[in-house]
């Protein structure tokens, strides 16, 4: 069971003129961040969440296609949300930012963080850490095009690489960013090089807070538990904590962090009955936005990651990934979590996922 961490405390969170109730947020993520995810996410506490990363180009381009619309629906109950946008070209970002702006979306962040190989390839997320004057171009285009109520942030890692040369771009993009109007900053304790692979420097979060002062840091890297969250809060001193790949399937986490923050005990593991009524909630949710046969294909990601927190993991995860429509997962749902039970704590497990997080 999670236990309350003495001394810990529940504080508001303030990006831009955006007030957050708490410093628990939830991160982008490509490929899961949808409204489903981010609404449960705000359910189970996080008080702001950012879409999955977008390509400047195709927002901009995007059109009237539903699944392409679905990629920047807002919902009324998610408010206030963010939409980050990845990109090469800094005349790229002001159209794209001014399109989720009229979207819905109440704040615009920027990756320069991502470091997936493809990715870089074509000189965006992770890489714009390398050429720090493109990438201050980007933000100050931004934060222009946008309306002045609208915060602009940015999601960073350590540096490209673990050199000097990286350091001193990393902190020229950082100072920069700030003093052309960032808002906040999200700093991943991990280099681009590394991937994920290897703990994030923790240690290098609490330099950069230090050396921001008041101005508003996020840390990420290694929070897959509410002791994480509550431990990067403390040891760091970061102004709130950016949950990636451990809220994916376990939204559960918000929830006991939040416990943990309040110093109270924090809800164990949900049983396979509360499991149960949020993979219904999360298909409902998917369908409504997707359809049917588009909703069972992304679900099918989604499960896997839910099965780890079930007892039988291995021959769960197998069932959800031949879902296909609603009543494959209606089945899978009545077939393991007919009888209630004590669900596991799935922190332990290595999550492998590398996407632009």
């Amino acid at each position: 069971m999670v236990r309350p961490v003495p001394g810990a405390h529940l504080r508001p969170l303030a990006i831009g003129g955006v007030r957050l109730a708490s410093p628990v947020v939830q991160a982008a993520l490509s490929g899961y961040s949808d409204l489903p995810m981010r609404v449960l996410a705000r359910r189970f506490g996080a008080s702001y969440a950012i879409c999955e990363v977008l390509l400047d180009t195709f927002v901009a381009v995007m059109g009237t296609n539903r699944k392409n619309l679905a990629r920047v629906a807002v919902s009324d109950e998610e408010h206030p949300v963010g939409g980050q946008l990845m990109g090469a070209n800094p005349d790229d970002f002001p159209p794209a930012a001014q399109r989720l702006v009229t979207a819905g979306f109440d704040v615009i962040d920027i990756n320069f963080g991502c470091p997936v190989k493809k990715v870089l390839g074509r000189c965006r997320g992770g890489y714009l850490l390398s050429v720090p004057e493109t990438a201050l171009e980007i933000v100050a285009r931004v934060r222009d095009a946008v309306p002045a109520g609208v915060p602009v942030t940015l999601k960073m890692r350590r540096g490209i690489d673990d050199s000097t040369e990286s350091v001193d771009k990393f902190w020229a993009i950082f100072e920069g960013a700030f003093a052309r109007g960032a808002a906040a900053i999200t700093v991943h304790g991990r280099s681009v090089q590394q991937r994920y692979v290897g703990p994030s420097d923790w240690g290098f979060l609490a330099d950069v807070k230090r050396a921001a002062g008041r101005r508003i840091v996020i840390g990420s890297g290694d929070l897959f538990s509410a002791e994480a969250c509550v431990a990067m809060l403390e040891q760091t001193g970061v102004d709130g904590v950016s949950v990636a790949r451990g809220a994916i399937g376990n939204p559960w986490i918000f929830r006991q962090t939040l416990a943990l923050l309040a110093g109270e005990p924090a809800p164990p593991s949900p049983t396979l009955y509360e499991q149960r009524d949020v993979l219904r909630e999360h298909f409902q949710l998917a369908e409504e936005l997707h359809g049917e046969q588009l909703a069972g294909r992304t679900m099918r990601k989604f499960a896997i990651k839910y099965a780890r927190l079930h007892p039988e993991y291995l021959a769960v995860r197998d069932a959800f990934v031949a879902v296909k429509v609603n009543a494959d997962w209606q089945h899978v749902l009545d077939r393991f979590y007919a009888v209630d039970a004590p669900g596991r704590d799935p922190s332990a497990d290595v999550d492998e996922t590398e996407e632009c997080a």
